[in-house]
């Protein structure tokens, strides 16, 4: 069982896709162990039947869809691709819409197994609709309780109501109000799979290498936001590493050492410092970050990897008095 568990958990960490699929499915548990735990109690009432039927079966999926829109990586991906400026990287409208249908997908799931919960198990159909059956239809309609037709349809979700107690008409309504929220259920659910199948089965009739192609460079903008995060975490902490050592450094008392001409040449760097200027990547003043960070956000890099970036060569010079070279140093 443990080992079926890590398959899984490394199925849902692999991409953010995975990801996404893993959160709409507990989202969808969710939401039919919150049905299943809600006590629907319908207030019987005319004037309010139908809105708070209507209230629990969609207002839920709403909140249930916002929710599923926040928390999917293919949102900010989608709103950062379509708000960015062009730049030298002109925008696909295809991936866009890949992005927005994998959301909206993904979004409604939780969504729709609330409404089927609630259109299969009738309560909320009952409360909603049991004042538009016609009671002629059944048998055994209390007509000496001193109410209303209207009222008394209004009380049949009730059951402890003491109106029924001796009569199988509410047991009658309920029942055929509850054939009609399954039946409807049953044909939702139905339809969805039925385009689900139609939609697997037509793909390969379309153009495949666009789909490839779409899929592939919505992949590139997730995955390429996450290596941009990672780079400037490692570049934000290697350079607030070198802004504390250069402070408790410049604490320390100044120092005079005399050497012979011969010694105060500079020295070559070392491994480890060329290291460390390379996970700076040469930005090291905070000018210099704002104006890489705005950069990147107007202007973000061709997608060619042929071109070799341009690093500046730093060549360092001493002369002597009359201006001839004593030493340099790449």
């Amino acid at each position: 069982i443990m080992d079926r568990l890590k398959l899984v958990l490394q199925y849902f960490q692999s991409n953010s896709e995975s990801i996404s699929n893993g959160i709409c499915v507990i989202l969808a548990l969710i939401s039919v162990k919150l049905y299943t735990s809600f006590d629907f109690n319908c207030p019987c009432i005319p004037q309010y039947n139908k809105l708070y039927a209507l209230g629990v079966m969609f207002v839920p999926p709403v909140i249930l869809f916002l929710l599923g829109v926040m928390i999917n990586r293919h949102t900010g991906v989608m709103m950062e691709e379509w708000a960015r400026p062009p730049g030298k990287r002109t925008k696909n409208p295809a991936v866009i819409k890949y992005l927005f249908s994998a959301m909206m997908q993904r979004a409604l799931l939780a969504p729709m197994v609330w409404i089927l919960v609630t259109l299969l198990d009738g309560k909320c159909f009952i409360c909603a609709f049991s004042m538009s059956v016609d009671p002629k239809h059944f048998t055994g309609l209390p007509n000496n309780t001193g109410l209303d037709l209207v009222k008394i349809m209004a009380k049949v979700p009730c059951k402890e109501d003491i109106i029924f107690r001796n009569t199988t008409f509410r047991k009658a309504v309920t029942r055929y109000v509850r054939c009609y929220s399954q039946a409807i259920g049953w044909s939702i659910l139905l339809l969805l799979i039925l385009v689900g199948a139609v939609a697997r089965v037509i793909k390969p009739c379309f153009n495949h290498a666009i789909f490839l192609q779409t899929r592939y460079w919505s992949n590139y903008l997730d995955i390429e936001q996450k290596l941009f995060d990672e780079t400037c975490v490692l570049h934000a902490r290697e350079f607030a590493r070198k802004c504390v050592v250069q402070f408790f450094e410049g604490m320390q008392d100044d120092a005079v050492l005399r050497l012979p001409l011969s010694h105060t040449l500079p020295s070559r760097k070392t491994q480890d410092e060329y290291e460390e200027e390379e996970r700076l990547h040469g930005i090291t003043r905070k000018e210099q970050v704002d104006h890489l960070l705005q950069t990147w956000y107007q202007c973000r890099p061709e997608l060619d990897v042929t071109k070799i970036a341009h690093r500046p060569t730093l060549c360092i010079t001493w002369e002597d008095y009359k201006g001839r070279t004593i030493y340099s140093d790449v």
